[in-house]
C-alpha cells in the first residue's frame, strides 16, 4: 500500500483535490488515468471532489495537471497544504 497526500480544499463553492502524485511516463493520457484513479478512490473514501489536479515537480518547480481553471488557480495562488493522506493500494 502507498501513501499519497493531498488537499481537499473548497473555493468559491467548488470543492477540489490536489494530489501529490505524478504518472511514470509523463504522459498526458497516463497523468489523466492517474488523476481519475485518484479522484475515484478519494470520493469512494466520502470526499466530495468536483475538480482536480496532479502536483510534482518538474524542471525544479512544481507543476499541475488536471482542470484547465483549476490549474490556472493553482499556479496563481497554491501553498502547499496538504490536508489529507489516501492510502493507495
Amino acid at each position: 500500500m502507498k501513501n499519497i497526500r493531498m488537499a481537499h480544499l473548497q473555493t468559491q463553492g467548488i470543492s477540489f483535490a490536489v494530489f501529490d502524485a505524478d504518472a511514470t511516463s509523463r504522459q498526458p493520457h497516463a497523468r489523466s488515468e492517474v488523476l481519475a484513479d485518484l479522484t475515484h478512490l478519494a470520493q469512494t473514501q466520502g470526499l466530495r471532489v468536483q475538480k482536480a489536479a496532479l502536483a510534482f515537480h518538474e524542471g525544479g518547480r512544481i507543476r499541475f495537471f488536471g482542470a484547465p481553471d483549476l490549474v490556472q488557480y493553482l499556479a496563481r495562488n497554491w501553498r502547499l497544504q496538504w490536508t489529507h493522506t489516501l492510502a493507495v493500494p
